[in-house]
């Protein structure tokens, strides 16, 4: 007997952490944010009416590489790693992945966001900047769950492939990548700080 795996997800997983002036850049990121989340007055606007704890741009501000350095040098590192998901998914490209959008996202706890897709793009992903701890980890769905109808549900100690829903635990400066389609949510942020985390969108 034999198995095939067939129409495999994949989830692509880097660091910029460990590289030559890491540590510095990934505070300057810190600090954009922040000043962001302090000077933004649509953004907060967006998170009340939208009822997230925290402040995201995503509903605000759609030039965070034009706007601030950190961002455009963020921008650089993202499209390099954007490119090479991209070859090893075997995507037949007429163009490089091209950077749609780049919003900052600082959760605070108790704070979560639920269930989600990225129309309009194919690949989306975070990187993270603070990872306190108990902060949330990033909730993948397996996308087949609508159409198991009576499926069973999987032993506890089937492989990773395997379970109905992976949670992956960033630390700071991981990127993580995934398909558009790709259903996710962030659970609740049960740590005592604030996790903040800049996501984006490949069109």
């Amino acid at each position: 007997m034999s198995l095939r795996p067939l129409f495999v997800t994949q989830v692509y997983e880097a660091t910029l952490a460990g590289g030559a002036g890491f540590a510095a850049f990934n505070e300057e990121l810190a600090d954009a944010c922040r000043m962001l989340a302090a000077e933004d007055q649509a953004g907060r606007l967006w998170c009340r009416q939208h009822g997230y704890r925290g402040y995201t741009s995503y509903g605000s501000l759609t030039d965070l590489p034009v706007r601030l350095p950190e961002f455009a040098e963020l921008k650089r590192h993202l499209d390099k790693h954007a490119q090479a998901y991209a070859k090893a998914l075997n995507f037949d490209l007429a163009r490089k992945p091209r950077l749609d959008n780049l919003w900052v996202n600082i959760l605070k706890p108790g704070g979560g966001h639920t269930g989600h897709i990225h129309p309009h793009a194919f690949l989306s992903g975070t990187i993270y900047v603070e990872v306190p701890d108990g902060a949330s980890a990033l909730k993948l769905e397996d996308p087949r769950l609508p159409m198991m109808m009576a499926r069973p549900g999987v032993r506890g100690d089937a492989s990773e492939a395997e379970q109905p829903f992976v949670y992956l635990a960033p630390q700071a400066g991981t990127i993580l990548m995934w398909e558009s389609w790709l259903r996710h949510e962030v659970p609740v942020n049960a740590a005592k700080s604030e996790r903040i985390s800049i996501s984006f969108n490949y069109a």
